[in-house]
């Protein structure tokens, strides 16, 4: 849920609660960081314009549309061109639904730009988001494509004419308002080079604005409208609002309605709305008459609304809301606005945006209040913030409030999203570079694909590759510092993976390596060295070998990192496609053509399995947090959805780390779940799991092992002996236990952990192993040494056995060993298995080609952020 609300790849905390049942996530891109949100948000640009109220003459452009595509190649770009709200992304939305319907052959790949300083109108993440589309659609790998905003750019066209070759069909590029695309001319040189034979290109531009360069182009120009038309609209608008027009209103209309400006169909559509909500038609309309074009007749309807309004109080709401949403980057949610304004009522909130809608003034997109039209945005910087002063003054206000959620453990897509950018609108060098070494802010803006946008924020302070690395390795030394207890070492593993991810695209290869070798060593230690996160710390590692040609050390990370797909996520799941195509990559470069293509093919059928199931990969992915709130009020008897349906909002606020309202929603849905399923239901348990994790968040952990208890009570009746819902349960039952401080009631859901293991994978796997360690320490804990020595010796054999005499994992169980033999007396004994185990630890560098040290633990099942190294006397290590 957190992926898929947030556009934020799925933390690995050990509290983390779960909107269904414990398992693998959803697909992971690997290298490539994309965003759910900026895909979203294009689907919805693309559903509001296509639900609009079709334009009288759509139909005769769609048929001109059809002729010219149709056109013999090679053909440059075709140009949509006309004026400010003349409909050409209604035209464009419309004619890609006929196309979708009628010419199921054709790919169509589109793209709407919204405001021209919004994240839709980044050339790079464009280019990106256009390439991925095409490369899903041939199942192809997107996990090779290069972060670097210049080659991204460089590589649409490229794979454009490649793949081009192999679609039995057309390929349809559209891009509605592409000149509001930032330095569109110089980022979107691809335009003007010849397209392959099957790709058209169709782009909208504001007949004002278009480039010189691009007017030679063929060109379909959206006429205004005629009377007859203009009758039409007004008439169609006034009898859905059950208003009725004179018949000396009615002409005076068709008087006004006749030049270019005043017969666009935004102009007409505004001018109906401004009549049908005024008290009195009659004035407003002659104050509607004597606004020439559509910006001063927005101008004319804010001052109508704001008329409307019965208090100063609301008039300064209406005010304040409009301008913050115009100097905010991407919108303002309702959420920030109740926030912001401490005495605003949802209902006086609810009533504003209403009216602000209905003048096609706002709208809703991807849950945030943006701007339905440019010239909507420009009337409100024109008629509130004529000068620089003011629009500076409300991008302090936003500041200051995204500012105050930094001080959160959490910070958001919206936090990293503002407040950057607010800062760079501002000028203010020395406050954003203090943003950006906030590691979070920088993860969140990274891991969602706005990598181009967090290099040009550094370039803009006066930072150059180097010193953005010196830099951040001294914020996550200052973290890793301030860091207590267990719960954060899932942090600083993603933290370091971050890091080590951003200084591979910046080129800076052995500076990448040191922080991605330390991410690895805390998820093996704190999560499990089987957990499919130490798989992709793996694949990240050996991503940067590959890029120093170091091939050997590649091929056994990928290797491993498959054997961990394989065996927590199953054979045939994305994950696995993943490393399969990066060893047939690896196997390419080293001329292993055979082998290569043996393992691209298996990729292949795993991908295209995949996408038959799946459909449409974030077709509502950001709706659901809409979905959900309409759902929770309007189900209002006891139902398994709306008790499922308030687990999710739970989830969803403890994610938003608001855990007072998520407490509320999940001990409603266990009541209601109680009264509907049972108290024995498995979905109780899930419940009880989610209250404990939340309990365990707050540091409150006696109740939380309350919990817990009650929710294996359950699972252990109610699901299979090996289901991976009680394995979860009983880990986390058995790390608080550990935790406070009673091992003796630890043991035995240590033992049905390994129980649990031994039948999901064989007595002779490495996860096994790692079972008996755990429950090794947890004997030695108890001065229990006779009974931990066998199960060490166990784990030894199985890890040699299966992973080989010279990996980390029998360096690490020959350690506890030594120290166990050390503590039973057996120093000759101690001291020969410390020096294999020293053997092997002196070996790791040429394994895994870095220098970082050691951090292993000997704290337990999370990682000891400054613990000191093993020294003989110390406890034990175990994962």
């Amino acid at each position: 849920m957190k992926q898929e609300l947030l556009g934020q790849e799925v933390a690995e905390d050990e509290s983390c609660l779960t909107g269904a049942d414990e398992g693998c996530g959803e697909e992971d891109h690997g290298d490539v960081l994309w965003d759910p949100h900026d895909e979203q948000e294009q689907a919805e640009a693309f559903q509001r314009a296509a639900a609009s109220a079709a334009s009288p003459g759509c139909q005769k452009y769609m048929e001109r549309l059809n002729d010219m595509v149709a056109a013999p190649p090679p053909i440059p770009p075709l140009l949509v061109s006309g004026g400010p709200g003349s409909g050409k992304s209604l035209l464009l939305s419309k004619w890609i639904e006929f196309q979708q319907k009628h010419s199921p052959n054709t790919l169509i790949l589109y793209h709407f730009v919204g405001q021209p300083l919004s994240t839709s109108a980044e050339p790079v993440l464009m280019a990106k988001r256009l390439t991925i589309k095409l490369l899903q659609h041939f199942f192809c790998s997107i996990s090779g494509l290069s972060m670097d905003p210049c080659k991204v750019l460089e590589e649409f066209p490229r794979w454009l004419e490649r793949l081009s070759a192999r679609h039995h069909g057309n390929i349809i590029v559209i891009i509605d308002s592409v000149d509001q695309i930032q330095h569109a001319e110089k980022h979107m040189k691809w335009l003007i080079d010849p397209l392959p034979v099957n790709v058209r290109v169709v782009v909208s531009v504001n007949v004002e604005t278009c480039p010189q360069a691009w007017r030679l182009w063929p060109t379909l120009h959206l006429d205004p409208l005629s009377p007859k038309e203009a009758r039409s609209l007004i008439s169609a608008e006034c009898q859905a609002a059950q208003v009725t027009l004179t018949w000396e209103q009615e002409k005076k209309l068709d008087s006004h309605c006749r030049s270019a400006s005043s017969c666009s169909p935004l102009y007409v559509t505004l001018l109906a709305k401004i009549l049908t909500s005024a008290w009195r038609p009659d004035p407003a309309l002659e104050l509607c008459l004597q606004s020439p074009d559509t910006l001063s007749l927005y101008r004319l309807g804010l001052r109508t609304l704001m008329d409307t309004l019965r208090t100063d109080r609301e008039k300064l709401v209406m005010k304040e809301v409009v301008c913050l949403v115009c100097v905010s980057h991407n919108g303002v949610a309702e959420s920030e606005l109740l926030q912001m304004f401490p005495d605003l009522t949802w209902p006086m909130l609810a009533s504003l945006l209403r009216q602000l809608q209905n003048l096609r003034v706002v709208t809703f997109s991807c849950g945030l209040l943006k701007f339905q039209h440019l010239q909507a945005w420009e009337a409100v910087r024109l008629e509130y913030m004529s000068t620089e002063g003011r629009a500076s003054g409300y991008r302090e206000r936003l500041i200051q409030y995204f500012s105050g959620q930094l001080s959160q453990d959490r910070v958001t897509w919206r936090v990293a999203d503002e407040l950057p950018w607010l800062l760079h609108q501002q000028e203010d060098k020395v406050k954003l570079r203090q943003s950006l070494l906030n590691l979070f802010v920088s993860q969140n803006l990274y891991k969602r694909g706005h990598f181009s946008e967090l290099l040009a924020y550094w370039l803009y302070v006066g930072r150059d590759r180097s010193s953005m690395a010196t830099e951040y390795f001294d914020s996550l030394k200052h973290y890793e510092k301030s860091c207590e207890g267990e719960g954060s070492a899932p942090q600083l593993a993603n933290l370091c993976e971050t890091l080590g991810r951003f200084l591979k695209d910046l080129g800076l290869l052995s500076q990448a390596v040191a922080p991605l070798q330390r991410s690895l060593e805390i998820r093996e230690t704190a999560l499990d060295p089987d957990h499919p996160s130490v798989a992709r710390s793996l694949h990240q590692l050996a991503g940067v070998y590959v890029q120093w040609r170091k091939l050997g050390n590649a091929e056994q990370l990928f290797k491993q990192a498959l054997e961990i797909g394989e065996n927590a996520c199953g054979a045939e799941h994305l994950c696995v496609a993943r490393e399969l195509d990066s060893l047939a990559l690896l196997y390419q470069k080293q001329n292993k053509y055979e082998q290569a293509e043996r393992l691209r093919k298996r990729a292949l059928k795993i991908r295209q399995k995949a996408a038959r199931h799946k459909g449409s990969m974030y077709g509502f992915s950001l709706l659901r947090r809409r979905t959900l709130q309409l759902e929770e009020l309007t189900l209002g008897k006891d139902s398994v959805d709306c008790a499922k349906t308030l687990n999710e909002l739970g989830v969803l606020y403890y994610l938003q780390n608001n855990l007072d309202t998520a407490m509320v929603f999940l001990t409603r849905s266990l009541e209601m779940r109680r009264r509907v399923l049972g108290p024995e239901h498995p979905d109780c348990a899930q419940s009880l799991n989610n209250l404990a994790a939340l309990h365990c968040e707050r540091r409150e952990y006696e109740r939380a092992e309350e919990l817990y208890e009650s929710a294996l009570d359950i699972r252990r009746r109610a699901l299979a002996p090996n289901h991976p819902s009680l394995a979860y349960t009983v880990k986390h039952l058995a790390m608080l236990y550990k935790r406070r401080g009673k091992p003796e009631k630890a043991v035995p859901l240590y033992e049905l952990a390994l129980e649990i293991r031994e039948k999901s994978f064989g007595p002779k796997h490495p996860s096994v192993a790692t079972a008996l360690v755990n429950l090794a320490v947890l004997y030695c804990q108890l001065k229990k040494h006779g009974e931990a020595l066998p199960l060490y010796e166990q784990a030894l054999k199985i890890y040699e056995d299966s992973l080989g005499r010279v990996h980390p994992r029998v360096g690490e169980t020959l350690k506890n060993l030594a120290v166990l033999s050390y503590e039973e007396g057996d120093f000759e004994k101690a001291a020969e298995l410390y020096k294999r185990a020293m053997e092997i630890k002196e070996a790791e560098p040429s394994l895994v080609g870095g220098k970082a040290p050691s951090h292993q633990s000997s704290a337990g099942d999370t990682v000891s952020l400054r613990g000191p190294s093993l020294h003989p006397g110390a406890s034990p290590s175990h994962r």
